[in-house]
Protein backbone atom coordinates (compact mmCIF):
# COMPACT_ATOMS: atom_id res chain seq x y z
CA UNK A 1 0.00 0.00 0.00
CA UNK A 2 2.58 2.65 0.37
CA UNK A 3 4.81 1.10 -2.70
CA UNK A 4 1.40 2.61 -4.34
CA UNK A 5 0.93 5.78 -2.50
CA UNK A 6 4.62 6.84 -3.30
CA UNK A 7 4.20 5.90 -6.73
CA UNK A 8 1.56 7.95 -7.25
CA UNK A 9 3.39 10.73 -5.31
CA UNK A 10 5.94 10.18 -8.30
CA UNK A 11 3.67 10.26 -11.00
CA UNK A 12 1.87 13.24 -9.73
CA UNK A 13 5.02 15.07 -9.64
CA UNK A 14 6.17 13.85 -13.11
CA UNK A 15 2.81 15.31 -14.36
CA UNK A 16 3.00 18.55 -12.52
CA UNK A 17 6.69 18.97 -14.18
CA UNK A 18 5.84 17.99 -17.94
CA UNK A 19 3.03 20.70 -17.83
CA UNK A 20 5.95 23.26 -16.41
CA UNK A 21 7.79 22.50 -18.93
CA UNK A 22 5.20 22.02 -22.02
CA UNK A 23 4.01 25.60 -20.77
CA UNK A 24 7.61 27.06 -20.88
CA UNK A 25 8.09 25.66 -24.33
CA UNK A 26 4.64 27.21 -25.54
CA UNK A 27 5.63 30.34 -24.30
CA UNK A 28 9.34 30.38 -26.20
CA UNK A 29 7.64 29.37 -29.80
CA UNK A 30 4.95 31.79 -29.08
CA UNK A 31 7.99 34.51 -28.73
CA UNK A 32 9.38 33.07 -31.81
CA UNK A 33 6.30 33.31 -33.99
CA UNK A 34 5.49 36.77 -32.69
CA UNK A 35 9.14 38.12 -33.92
CA UNK A 36 9.05 35.84 -37.42
CA UNK A 37 5.43 38.13 -37.39
CA UNK A 38 6.90 41.30 -36.82
CA UNK A 39 8.60 43.58 -39.72
CA UNK A 40 12.59 43.85 -39.77
CA UNK A 41 13.10 47.39 -38.89
CA UNK A 42 14.31 48.18 -42.27
CA UNK A 43 10.98 47.13 -43.87
CA UNK A 44 9.18 49.57 -41.33
CA UNK A 45 11.88 51.99 -41.82
CA UNK A 46 10.70 51.74 -46.07
CA UNK A 47 7.35 51.59 -45.10
CA UNK A 48 6.86 55.65 -44.81
CA UNK A 49 6.26 58.91 -47.27
CA UNK A 50 7.07 62.36 -46.15
CA UNK A 51 5.64 65.04 -48.39
CA UNK A 52 6.00 69.03 -47.76
CA UNK A 53 2.44 70.19 -48.22
CA UNK A 54 3.77 73.62 -47.83
CA UNK A 55 3.69 74.29 -51.41
CA UNK A 56 0.56 72.33 -52.37
CA UNK A 57 -1.90 74.83 -54.36
CA UNK A 58 -5.60 74.88 -53.05
CA UNK A 59 -8.29 73.16 -55.33
CA UNK A 60 -4.95 70.77 -56.89
CA UNK A 61 -4.95 67.12 -55.59
CA UNK A 62 -0.97 65.95 -55.34
CA UNK A 63 -0.70 62.51 -55.99
CA UNK A 64 2.04 60.79 -54.12
CA UNK A 65 3.18 56.84 -53.80
CA UNK A 66 2.84 55.04 -50.87
CA UNK A 67 3.89 51.57 -50.40
CA UNK A 68 3.32 51.79 -53.82
CA UNK A 69 -0.34 52.85 -53.33
CA UNK A 70 -1.51 56.06 -54.97
CA UNK A 71 -2.27 58.67 -52.38
CA UNK A 72 -4.15 62.01 -53.08
CA UNK A 73 -3.62 64.87 -50.84
CA UNK A 74 -5.91 68.00 -51.50
CA UNK A 75 -5.70 70.83 -49.75
CA UNK A 76 -9.49 72.76 -49.47
CA UNK A 77 -9.71 75.64 -51.44
CA UNK A 78 -12.47 78.06 -51.03
CA UNK A 79 -16.30 76.76 -51.40
CA UNK A 80 -14.92 73.21 -50.57
CA UNK A 81 -17.10 72.26 -47.18
CA UNK A 82 -15.17 70.48 -44.27
CA UNK A 83 -15.88 67.41 -43.18
CA UNK A 84 -15.08 67.08 -39.95
CA UNK A 85 -14.75 63.67 -40.25
CA UNK A 86 -12.69 62.86 -43.09
CA UNK A 87 -10.42 65.95 -43.17
CA UNK A 88 -7.57 66.60 -41.53
CA UNK A 89 -6.65 70.52 -40.10
CA UNK A 90 -3.18 70.98 -40.27
CA UNK A 91 -1.95 74.89 -39.51
CA UNK A 92 -5.38 75.95 -40.07
CA UNK A 93 -5.93 74.63 -43.01
CA UNK A 94 -8.39 71.58 -44.12
CA UNK A 95 -6.33 68.54 -46.72
CA UNK A 96 -8.17 65.47 -47.66
CA UNK A 97 -5.48 62.60 -47.69
CA UNK A 98 -7.04 59.42 -49.39
CA UNK A 99 -5.52 56.30 -50.57
CA UNK A 100 -6.44 56.87 -54.67
CA UNK A 101 -8.04 53.44 -55.04
CA UNK A 102 -11.56 53.22 -56.01
CA UNK A 103 -13.15 50.87 -53.32
CA UNK A 104 -15.67 49.49 -55.89
CA UNK A 105 -13.01 47.33 -58.10
CA UNK A 106 -9.84 49.40 -57.18
CA UNK A 107 -9.52 51.75 -60.14
CA UNK A 108 -8.18 54.90 -59.87
CA UNK A 109 -10.25 57.67 -59.76
CA UNK A 110 -9.33 60.83 -61.46
CA UNK A 111 -9.55 64.39 -59.88
CA UNK A 112 -12.43 66.85 -61.68
CA UNK A 113 -12.01 69.89 -60.88
CA UNK A 114 -15.22 71.87 -62.22
CA UNK A 115 -17.39 69.67 -60.34
CA UNK A 116 -14.67 69.62 -57.47
CA UNK A 117 -14.89 65.83 -56.90
CA UNK A 118 -12.81 62.52 -57.43
CA UNK A 119 -14.72 60.47 -60.76
CA UNK A 120 -13.65 56.67 -61.00
CA UNK A 121 -13.65 55.85 -64.69
CA UNK A 122 -14.00 52.42 -64.71
CA UNK A 123 -18.19 51.91 -63.52
CA UNK A 124 -18.78 56.04 -62.83
CA UNK A 125 -18.41 56.37 -59.51
CA UNK A 126 -17.70 59.78 -57.58
CA UNK A 127 -16.67 60.48 -54.27
CA UNK A 128 -16.82 64.20 -53.19
CA UNK A 129 -13.42 65.81 -52.42
CA UNK A 130 -13.60 64.36 -49.28
CA UNK A 131 -13.29 60.98 -50.57
CA UNK A 132 -16.88 59.75 -49.32
CA UNK A 133 -18.81 58.04 -51.87
CA UNK A 134 -21.67 60.07 -53.69
CA UNK A 135 -22.68 58.05 -56.34
CA UNK A 136 -22.59 54.78 -58.53
CA UNK A 137 -21.07 51.24 -57.63
CA UNK A 138 -18.71 52.25 -54.54
CA UNK A 139 -20.08 51.26 -51.46
CA UNK A 140 -17.78 53.30 -48.90
CA UNK A 141 -15.58 56.22 -48.89
CA UNK A 142 -11.85 56.08 -50.45
CA UNK A 143 -9.58 55.17 -47.23
CA UNK A 144 -7.36 57.56 -45.36
CA UNK A 145 -3.94 56.12 -44.96
CA UNK A 146 -2.38 56.36 -41.64
CA UNK A 147 -0.60 60.15 -41.41
CA UNK A 148 1.56 61.58 -39.03
CA UNK A 149 1.68 65.61 -39.08
CA UNK A 150 5.18 67.13 -38.51
CA UNK A 151 5.60 70.61 -39.01
CA UNK A 152 4.56 71.29 -42.55
CA UNK A 153 5.44 67.55 -43.01
CA UNK A 154 3.04 64.66 -43.52
CA UNK A 155 4.32 61.31 -42.76
CA UNK A 156 2.27 58.78 -44.51
CA UNK A 157 3.04 55.19 -42.43
CA UNK A 158 2.98 56.60 -39.09
CA UNK A 159 -0.33 57.06 -36.54
CA UNK A 160 -0.64 60.82 -35.62
CA UNK A 161 -2.79 62.76 -33.27
CA UNK A 162 -5.01 63.99 -36.41
CA UNK A 163 -5.03 60.59 -38.04
CA UNK A 164 -6.26 58.98 -34.84
CA UNK A 165 -8.85 61.59 -34.71
CA UNK A 166 -10.38 60.73 -37.48
CA UNK A 167 -10.11 57.19 -37.32
CA UNK A 168 -12.04 57.28 -34.28
CA UNK A 169 -15.14 59.16 -35.85
CA UNK A 170 -15.17 57.21 -38.80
Amino acid sequence: MEYNAKRRGFIKGAGAALGVAAAAGGVVALYGMKRTWDPLPSVAAAGTTEVDISALRAGEPTRVLYRKKPVYILKKGEGMPLDEKRDAVINGEAYTIVIAICTHLGCIPAWNSSAQQFKCACHGGEFNASGVNTFGPPSRPLDIPPFRVDGVKLVLGEEGEEYKRLASLS
